[in-house]
């Protein structure tokens, strides 16, 4: 039996490695061109010292002053000791140059674009090269645009795996943009386009007690791919709740797939709300302004939250202001790029 090991170094680079039950994740490293930093494989100089995020796994033999029994507690291991014995995420220290590795590359092929609203795409790419393409809900790629060598722009995946060879993401019409111009006017069923990735921290964490997901516009992407995964899981035993905010109701997409989720997460619901006064949706105003005590469970919540720098900023002050302290926040913040 083997597993499925996530390394996600310090400068957010991903890579995906094959673990055997009896393997060490070094050795399982290096087998696949990965070089985790270590001088002596017997845990006794704590240079490939790793925190696990998630997962289950043995330490293995080590000494006392190369892992501490209150860093063991907290989640760290010695990458040479550690066994797992289960898919694990584990946060190596370091950047992913410096383990001699590189972020993955893939050749795709555009398999349909659709305009969601006047604001959003859904891009599909297919491709025989994405079958062995693996990602932690939440995490982005970079797409180059076809014609332009240097240029990339960064989208979260709204799907969790690449079903049939197949990803989706989410993409804001930005007027004039460089994504959006080639999407609205040179995009073709077939034409090819390359992905790196996959990128980034944010991503879903084991569930071990309720989530407040917050989404701003095309925000929502990394969260439908959360869902995605959370299905896959068999569901969740604790209440999770998204408030989707956008500007106006023209802006507003995904909701069919919003409310699938609601009948195969039992606990799982949604709200939208939208900043224009003048829209027909009942609850208008920002994200902040829908939060509730019952969202925030004194504090014994995880908050996930997508959208533009303002309402990362935004939020965080209202959580100061209402004095609760989340027992995790994690974030991503995005900004519409034209050239």
């Amino acid at each position: 039996m083997s597993f499925d090991i996530a390394l996600n170094f310090e400068d957010g680079v991903t890579r995906f490695i094959n673990c055997g039950r009896a393997e060490s994740v070094v050795d399982a490293a290096y087998r696949q061109g990965i070089n985790i930093p270590m001088d002596c494989r017997e845990g006794a100089c704590a240079t490939c010292k790793c925190r696990v995020e998630s997962g289950d796994y043995s330490l293995g033999d080590y000494i006392e002053d190369a892992l501490s029994s209150s860093e063991a507690d907290q989640g760290y291991a010695l990458a040479c000791q550690m066994r797992p014995t289960s898919d694990c995420v584990v946060l190596v220290p370091t950047s992913s140059t410096a383990c001699s590795t590189r972020q993955e590359s893939y050749v795709a092929q555009i398999k349909e674009v659709r305009r969601l609203s006047e604001s959003t795409f859904s891009l599909a790419l297919q491709g025989d090269g994405l079958k062995d393409l693996v990602f932690l809900p939440g995490q982005y790629a970079n797409l180059q645009v076809p014609g332009e060598e240097h240029r990339q722009r960064a989208y979260s995946f709204s799907s969790m795996t690449a079903r049939g060879n197949s990803v989706t993401f989410l993409i804001r019409n930005v007027p004039g943009g460089l994504m959006s111009s080639f999407l609205k006017e040179r995009a073709t069923p077939g034409g090819e386009m390359i992905m790196n990735g996959p990128f980034g921290s944010f991503y879903l964490r084991p569930l071990v007690r309720p989530l407040l997901m917050l989404a701003g516009g095309t925000g929502l992407a990394p969260f439908l791919a959360m869902l995605d995964k959370i299905v896959a899981a068999g569901g969740s035993p604790f209440p999770i709740h998204l408030i989707y905010g956008v500007n106006t109701d023209r802006d507003v997409v995904e909701i069919d797939k919003l409310e699938t989720f609601t009948r195969l997460i039992p606990s799982f619901t949604f709200e939208v709300c939208v900043v224009d006064a003048n829209s027909e949706r009942p609850k208008k105003g920002y994200v902040t302004h829908h939060i509730e005590p019952a969202h925030l469970n004194d504090g014994d919540v995880d908050i996930y939250l997508c959208g533009p720098p303002p309402m990362v900023e935004a939020v965080a002050q209202h959580l100061r202001d209402v004095n609760v302290k989340s027992a995790s926040f994690h974030f991503e913040k995005f900004a519409a790029s034209i050239s």
